[in-house]
């Protein structure tokens, strides 16, 4: 599970600091929908857990893992963000949809970027978690309870009556 959880945790931070920069943070969530689910189920490819009780933990833990490094890449993101984005680029992508006599200033666009980056990240963590989840279900579901050694709930031989 840490395995998953590092690998495509360090493809999202890759994607979201690329998607981030050059369109907008707002793309991040989109990442996370694909790469949460991966986690959890090639956590489950790399560890087999017997139970799917313990695939579901497993594929949480590799979604939060994901996540957690996810928020990283939001984070420096929203940083380069704040350093390209100046005053006067914001006011003409504003005039352009509309808006007139906004007073932007670098300290409020530096705010906006990193409080922005911070809660988008956060999201992405929990989603990336939740997805994990969803996806070491999903391999359970597919792969995991045809394993040979696992006795299912209904298979499980009667005990006797003593």
């Amino acid at each position: 599970m840490i395995k998953s959880g590092l690998i495509f945790g360090a493809l999202a931070a890759l994607l979201i600091l690329g998607s981030s920069t050059i369109l907008t943070p707002l793309c991040a969530p989109c990442v996370g929908l694909f790469l949460g689910l991966l986690a959890g189920y090639v956590a489950g490819v790399f560890d087999k857990p017997a139970s799917s009780r313990d695939a579901v933990k497993k594929g949480g833990i590799a979604g939060a893992i994901t996540g957690g490094v996810a928020f990283l890449g939001s984070f420096i993101a929203s940083i380069i963000n704040g350093a390209l984005v100046n005053p006067s680029n914001l006011e003409a992508i504003y005039t352009t949809l509309g808006v007139k006599n906004i007073g932007i200033d670098q300290t409020t666009i530096w705010i906006g970027q990193i409080v922005g980056g911070c809660c988008i990240g956060l999201f992405n963590l929990i989603w990336m978690a939740v997805l994990g989840i969803a996806g070491g279900a999903l391999w359970f579901q597919i792969i995991g309870k045809n394993q040979s050694g696992i006795i299912m709930p209904h298979d499980q031989p009667p005990t006797p009556d003593v």
